[in-house]
């Protein structure tokens, strides 16, 4: 089960960053909106039902989440690269994938954010510089500082963690 709910391991945080670990999870990320359209042409409505594992989300809603998620990224972002550690707002995933929007058969809204967004995140990320990349937020909920570096490393796990549900979802659906 745990192979189910992490196609791609865990999420571990790097022991270093470095100009061309960077340079790569900027690709990861340029890359989601293209391999997502990818995955998902051809599929049929029925399948935006698949499941990755007994009780997760189905595809639609991982698609929609995608999208959430990766606004708030940026946002994060923003508020890091701008003020002097400020503290993000946290957000219930689970309530959110649960509304009626992100159980919308229709995923282009979400598709058109994720490009936008990502389009978005890509052009400032690769502007970042030197001291930059150590700048932090505050995450209230675990209480832990997260440096732009360590959230760059985040999202792009995120991007392909997400995008292996999609791909064991409509390999081997629950």
């Amino acid at each position: 089960m745990e192979e189910l709910k992490f196609p791609i391991g865990k999420f571990q945080m790097p022991s270093e960053y470095t100009e061309a670990s960077r340079a790569e999870y900027i690709q990861v990320l340029a890359e989601l909106p293209m391999k997502l359209k990818e995955v998902l042409a051809g599929v049929k409505t029925e399948q935006l039902s698949n499941r990755y594992r007994p009780e997760a989300w189905t595809i639609r809603q991982v698609v929609h989440h995608l999208a959430d998620s990766h606004m708030n990224s940026l946002i994060r972002f923003k508020l890091g690269l701008t003020e002097e550690h400020p503290t993000i707002k946290p957000y219930n995933e689970n309530l959110w994938a649960n509304l009626v929007d992100a159980n919308n058969d229709d995923l282009n809204p979400s598709l058109l954010i994720i490009e936008g967004v990502h389009a978005r995140l890509v052009s400032m990320l690769k502007n970042v510089s030197g001291d930059e990349w150590e700048r932090k937020i505050q995450h209230p909920e675990s209480k832990r500082d997260m440096s732009m570096n360590f959230l760059l490393a985040l999202y792009a796990w995120h991007s392909k963690h997400h995008l292996a549900h999609i791909k064991n979802a409509l390999a081997n659906p629950y």
